[in-house]
């Protein structure tokens, strides 16, 4: 699947139908919109009171080998109210969390469980990437090598999902520290 292509994911709300609507981002842009089935969207999905947009672009994923590793990308809201990013999974690793990278105790970058989740404001976007705000992919299931995919599963906190592709990445930044318990078997920071 090429990772620009766009994923779309209607999910009911409380009061309201969300329709979400995420691309994984990648070298090439283009691709038509599908919805979750795959079947081509249609073009200017609506937006007003009853419905918002998620878009998640340039979404990609550090190549390791075991471990651990980061997922990066841009999440844009298009929706009139903020929009809550809560959890990830993906089948690419044991566990997936999100993460912000705070100063150590000596200083030195460190990244640790997100409290709360990542808001995406109204109107507004977030850049996950390395150094900063992410999601951290921990015990790999299988090394991540260069051009692979991996879908990631994002969890909003009107429990609807998106999935998103991400293209694999050979990278040599952004080695920071854990703060917290990683499995035995992580490795170094993303």
């Amino acid at each position: 699947m090429n990772t620009s292509a766009l994923l779309r994911l209607g999910a009911p709300v409380l009061a309201a139908a969300f329709t979400l609507t995420g691309c994984a981002g990648g070298p090439s842009a283009g691709a038509p919109a599908q919805t979750a089935s795959g079947q081509a969207a249609p073009a200017g999905t609506p937006s007003g009171p009853a419905s918002s947009a998620v878009t998640v672009s340039d979404a990609w994923v550090k190549a390791a080998p075991t471990g651990m590793t980061g997922a990066f990308g841009t999440i844009a809201n298009t929706a009139p109210r903020d929009v809550t990013l809560v959890a990830a999974s993906t089948d690419a690793a044991h566990r997936a969390e999100l993460h912000e990278t705070v100063a150590g105790s000596s200083g030195q970058p460190a990244m640790r469980a997100k409290d709360g989740g990542f808001t995406i404001p109204a109107g507004g976007s977030l850049t996950l990437r390395p150094g900063a705000d992410h999601i951290m992919l921990m015990d790999l299931a299988a090394p991540l090598r260069a051009g692979d995919d991996v879908t990631v599963t994002l969890t909003f906190s009107d429990h609807s999902t998106l999935d998103v592709t991400a293209r694999v990445k050979d990278f040599s930044g952004a080695n920071e520290s854990y703060v917290g318990t990683p499995s035995p078997s992580a490795g170094a920071g993303h």
